[in-house]
């Protein structure tokens, strides 16, 4: 009887156990996990405020790259407006100097043309026309532009333009500039226009 009164006791026991660890169990406040989700939900927060002030930043960045590259823009149109204006004048008055220096020999020219009309002696005339020549080479020079001489030169392809080759008149000719058939100029020691010759051979 003992022996089946003590073994009541021990299931009384562990009844009594289990439903103290149940109550216990129903009453325990949450292990912690309430507050690792308000931990993520801040931490989530506040990656998305920090994206949102990157974003603010690079958009104001590209804003005044924008501004910056609309100003070079309008800067070089500009630029190009001034140059190019600045061309066509300089094109259309490239002239004007040499062409202010040369109405003196036009006017030379006119007075000469009179004297001609009324003056008889020859020389008298020949000597007035070679001033006027005289003084438009000089004036062409001091414009740096000059006659290339060619005669008795060594023919060069570089400098002197061929129009016909001739048998040479003495051996030492052969190679050489036998005559010249245009006038070759060179202006600040610059070729603008080769001059024709003829070349023994």
């Amino acid at each position: 009887m003992k022996h089946k009164k003590h073994a009541n006791n021990m299931e009384e026991m562990a009844e009594n156990t289990e439903k103290v660890d149940k109550t216990a169990n129903e009453h325990q406040p949450a292990s912690g996990n309430e507050n690792v989700d308000d931990n993520s939900a801040e931490s989530s927060g506040d990656v998305n405020e920090g994206n949102d002030v990157l974003i603010d930043e690079l958009q104001t960045e590209i804003n005044d790259q924008k501004n910056k590259y609309v100003r070079l823009m309008a800067e070089f149109e500009n630029y190009k407006r001034r140059t190019n204006q600045e061309k066509l004048d300089i094109i259309q008055t490239a002239g004007k100097d040499i062409l202010i220096s040369m109405l003196e020999i036009l006017d030379d020219m006119d007075r000469a043309e009179k004297q001609i009309e009324q003056d008889t002696d020859l020389d008298h005339v020949k000597e007035g026309v070679m001033l006027i020549f005289n003084k438009f080479r000089n004036m062409m020079a001091a414009k740096g532009v000059k006659s290339i001489d060619t005669l008795n030169a060594d023919f060069d392809t570089e400098m002197h333009e061929a129009i016909a080759n001739v048998p040479a008149p003495s051996p030492e000719m052969t190679g050489k500039i036998i005559d010249e058939v245009q006038k070759g100029y060179t202006l600040n020691d610059k070729i603008i226009r080769f001059p024709k010759v003829v070349v023994g051979n």
